[in-house]
């Protein structure tokens, strides 16, 4: 039997990382990338100021000269002073409008790259712009169009060693996201049972199960027990704040840029 890894019947459809980002965004026209600790968040944050954020997948050697091809800013780490931009999303609550960043990460970063040239509207979503994103993604159901919700994850260490280039581990933290994204969309357009594909709807289900205790879980998580670890609790905190940011970042000429849902 081959499995439906397409899950085609359905209108709303999820999946994880970048083995169905491949395959999903393929017969999608929008795909929702969702990185909550902290690639995505730290996206809705900066656009929602008025920057403009580039994805990058590695912050390697060449990721200065496609910020100075591009007329950006390249975002450095948090722990280090000599640059104030980072995938910190508390940080990025000072970024100003206008600013054009390029921010590397290895798992919402990379799978933007991957899939923008790829033909769907990719959009970066999180818990603090569930609603909006998911308002806008009703409206796409409702025009007769498919929709899919990619949960990043991270990825374990390869035999090499690599940090970022083993397989995929699911993170909670993402899969909340995602499922906030699809409760906020069906909420938005009562979307029928029938167009929500069952992997979709268990997604929406963790959510909403979730959903009192957003800031304990993310901080119990494993990704959030590692930002603890680096005194980060405060961009766990921002990333749990549910429907806090009222911008859709969408991918256009490169870089993620606010798009206002729309409603009719």
């Amino acid at each position: 039997m081959v499995a439906d890894g397409e899950q085609r019947p359905f209108r709303v459809r999820f999946g994880w990382g970048g083995e169905d980002l491949a395959v999903l965004t393929r017969v999608s026209d929008t795909v929702v990338i969702v990185d909550v600790l902290r690639f995505t968040t730290a996206v809705s944050v900066a656009v929602t100021r008025g920057a403009q954020v580039l994805p990058f997948p590695w912050r390697d050697a060449t990721a200065a000269p496609f910020a100075a091809r591009h007329g950006a800013v390249l975002a450095g780490l948090r722990e280090d002073p000599s640059t104030p931009w980072s995938l910190s999303p508390t940080d990025l609550a000072g970024i100003p409008a206008g600013t054009r960043l390029v921010l590397p990460s290895p798992n919402g970063a990379t799978l933007s790259a991957a899939a923008a040239d790829l033909g769907a509207t990719l959009i970066a979503g999180c818990l603090r712009n569930a609603a909006a994103v998911g308002t806008l993604l009703a409206g796409e159901v409702a025009a007769g169009r498919a929709v899919a919700v990619i949960a990043a994850g991270e990825r374990w260490p390869a035999p090499s060693g690599h940090a970022h280039a083993g397989p995929l581990r699911p993170a909670v933290e993402d899969l909340l996201g995602a499922g906030a994204i699809i409760a906020r969309a069906v909420d938005a357009g009562t979307l029928p049972r029938a167009q929500i594909s069952p992997e979709a709807r268990a997604a929406m289900a963790a959510f909403r199960a979730a959903a009192p205790d957003l800031h304990d879980d993310l901080r119990a998580s494993s990704s959030g027990r590692e930002l603890l670890g680096l005194g980060w609790d405060d961009d766990v905190a921002a990333a749990a704040q549910l429907d806090a940011d009222a911008n859709v970042p969408v991918l256009r000429g490169g870089a993620f840029t606010a798009l206002r849902p729309r409603t009719g």
